[in-house]
C-alpha cells in the first residue's frame, strides 16, 4: 500500500471540513425558515445541531493542525503556536 503523501492528507482533511459545513446547511434552511415570534426550533433540528456543530468543530480543528504542523515544518510558524496553545499567545 502506498504512503499518503502530505497533499493527499490535506486534500482529506478539506473534504471533512467542507462535509461537516455543508451538512449544517440543510438545518440552517429549516432553522431560518422559523418565524421567531411564532414557533420554536423542532427539537429533532436542535439534536442535529448538537451533533453537527461538535462534527464541525472537530473537522475544523483537526484541519487546523494539520495546517500548522505543514507550518512548523516549513519554518512558518513557531514552534509555541502549534503545542499547547491553540495558537492563541497569553
Amino acid at each position: 500500500m502506498a504512503d499518503v503523501t502530505e497533499v493527499e492528507a490535506l486534500k482529506a482533511s478539506l473534504r471533512g471540513a467542507r462535509n461537516a459545513a455543508a451538512a449544517l446547511s440543510d438545518v440552517a434552511r429549516r432553522v431560518d425558515g422559523v418565524d421567531p415570534h411564532q414557533a420554536d426550533v423542532a427539537q429533532d433540528d436542535l439534536d442535529a445541531l448538537q451533533n453537527l456543530t461538535l462534527a464541525n468543530a472537530i473537522a475544523a480543528q483537526a484541519l487546523r493542525g494539520f495546517v500548522e504542523s505543514m507550518l512548523k515544518r516549513r519554518g512558518k510558524i513557531a514552534q509555541a503556536s502549534v503545542e499547547g496553545s491553540g495558537g492563541i499567545e497569553e
